[in-house]
C-alpha cells in the first residue's frame, strides 16, 4: 500500500490528501470507523496486554487540486499503526 499525507484543519478534520505529489482536495465529509484484523494474518504481532489488534479507516471524497469541478474520487485509507501515518487502501473514481 501507497504511503499518503493526511493534511487536516484546526479541529482534526482532513483537508487535503497528497499521493504521488498530486493534491486532493476534500470535498465531502470524511467518513471515520475502526476494523478488528486478525493478528495472525498482519506482519505485526499482536501488543502484550491486547487481545485484539483493531484498525482506524478513514473514507474521504476528493477532487484532484483546487478545481471544484472534478469529479469526486472516493480513496479509502487506512492507518499505518506503526508510524501514525496512513496508507492508501484503495482509491475509486466517479465515473459519471
Amino acid at each position: 500500500m501507497e504511503h499518503v499525507m493526511v493534511r487536516t484543519g484546526i479541529n482534526g478534520t482532513p483537508t487535503t490528501v497528497i499521493s504521488k505529489g498530486r493534491e486532493w482536495a476534500v470535498g465531502a465529509e470524511p467518513v471515520r470507523w475502526f476494523e478488528r484484523l486478525n493478528w495472525w494474518e498482519v506482519n505485526r504481532r499482536m501488543p502484550k496486554g491486547l487481545g485484539r489488534v483493531d484498525v482506524e479507516v478513514l473514507q474521504v471524497q476528493v477532487r484532484l487540486g483546487g478545481n471544484r469541478s472534478s469529479a469526486l474520487t472516493t480513496m479509502l485509507l487506512e492507518r499505518d499503526g506503526l508510524g501514525g501515518g496512513w496508507r492508501l487502501r484503495e482509491a475509486v473514481s466517479d465515473a459519471a
